[in-house]
């Protein structure tokens, strides 16, 4: 429609949508294979409910061209009304009625390939395997296999799985089935759940490793293997990807784990120097700052945090980059080796009830060791007074007010 030499434009069903319409006996030019047709808007043949376009093809391209052109047809304009429905997120919920065991809501994550922190060759291939997917049915139908696949997405908590997940959903397209798997009844009522999705569909189940190490649930381990590649799965899971994510896999049966029920194994690590970038990047709208070098240099030593809690740290102080570095080497120092995963909220709510004894200009960043160590003394101090006087106990109380936590930490 671009290439014809006058079109008709109307606004579309959204705002900033705009349809081009064909005027009657309009002639567009295509070109397929190497051979050109042509398109006719049949005005003689226009009824209230139905209207023509003439396909014209020369004679001697016709046997060569004709079936595929219009396969490429047919699944480009699947491609075009995918896109126009807007994509949708699934839940199963607890219901005795079979036909309502998915509840969904309209998919608005706005994460995107460009978004998410990852490395960039690393990135580029998982999008090349998606369009190589895509575009695929033809050679997984010669295989004899569904037109499926499946990735495990493993790494500590905050590093951007579920991110990835709705980026990948954007990219393609699809819908997303979140399967709860605590909400599933047993076997034949995960089969059923399976049963129940459309294709064009990312089906996720997260934290598939907790919930393997759960004996209590009702569902078992065999039934989670014919989930990912079973029977049903090959007569039900056309056109779908498949994502589980854990926060890893040392301690999970490798019968899980296989080729054919795992195609592609993703790592999501905690962050480096290079993520660290990309992040105040982003956050910051910083390239290069002299405090750099110092961050990069705690790195080496081993020290690192999610990206989720360096990018938390950088969005409470994202009006001073200056201040939000220095945020994040105080916590690299403090909590960034691998003695477990930082709480920002904590962390917020303690900053806040020093504010009544510190000195405002003692200390730049949110946190610091030595303020960590003076409070913990201050509190032994506290502890011995607070026997001697009421008025004392009450004037060196640091407990932070409910209210003013609530608002630091929302």
């Amino acid at each position: 429609m671009e290439d014809s030499d006058y079109t008709n434009l109307f606004t579309g069903k959204k705002s900033n949508d705009i349809t081009l319409h064909l005027d009657p006996n309009q002639v567009i030019d295509d070109c397929f294979l190497g051979a050109r047709v042509s398109w006719i808007k049949d005005d003689k043949s226009y009824t209230t409910s139905c209207r023509t376009l003439v396909l014209k093809v020369r004679r001697a391209d016709k046997r060569r061209i004709l079936r595929p052109y219009l396969q490429h047809i047919h699944i480009t304009s699947g491609e075009v009304e995918q896109k126009k429905k807007g994509l949708k997120l699934y839940i199963n919920i607890d219901s005795h009625e079979q036909n309502r065991r998915w509840r969904s809501v309209p998919f608005n994550h706005p994460s995107t390939f460009d978004t998410i922190v990852m490395d960039s060759d690393l990135k580029n291939k998982l999008i090349s395997d998606l369009e190589s997917f895509l575009k695929t049915k033809q050679y997984y139908q010669r295989l004899g296999r569904a037109w499926k696949r499946s990735y495990l997405l493993y790494g500590p908590s905050g590093t951007g799985k579920s991110s990835f997940v709705a980026a990948m959903a954007n990219f393609i397209g699809y819908d997303v089935y979140d399967i709860d798997l605590s909400r599933v009844l047993d076997d034949s009522d995960l089969k059923t759940l399976l049963l129940r999705t459309t294709s064009k569909s990312v089906i996720l189940i997260e934290d598939l490793d907790r919930f393997l190490m759960d004996k209590s649930t009702g569902v078992s381990l065999s039934g989670v293997l014919n989930f990912m590649d079973g029977i049903l799965n090959a007569c039900c899971a056309e056109e779908r990807i498949m994502v589980f994510t854990m926060n890893g896999k040392d301690h999970v049966d490798p019968a899980i784990l296989r080729p054919g029920r795992i195609d592609v194994h993703i790592h999501f690590p905690l962050c480096d120097f290079a993520a660290f970038k990309t992040l105040a990047c982003s956050y910051l709208g910083v390239k290069d700052h002299k405090l750099f070098p110092q961050v990069e240099e705690i790195f080496l030593t081993g020290a690192s945090l999610s990206p989720a809690e360096i990018g938390e740290l950088m969005l409470a102080n994202r009006n001073s980059p200056s201040r939000a570095l220095k945020s994040v080497i105080t916590a690299l120092q403090t909590d960034g080796d691998g003695r477990g995963s930082l709480n920002i909220r904590r962390q917020w709510t303690d900053n806040s009830s020093r504010k009544s004894t510190e000195d405002p200009g003692e200390h730049s960043g949110i946190f610091s060791r030595e303020g960590v160590h003076a409070m913990k003394d201050f509190r032994k101090l506290y502890g011995l007074l607070r026997f001697k006087s009421t008025k004392i106990s009450e004037s060196f109380d640091t407990t932070p007010d409910r209210k003013e936590g609530q608002s630091y930490g929302s």
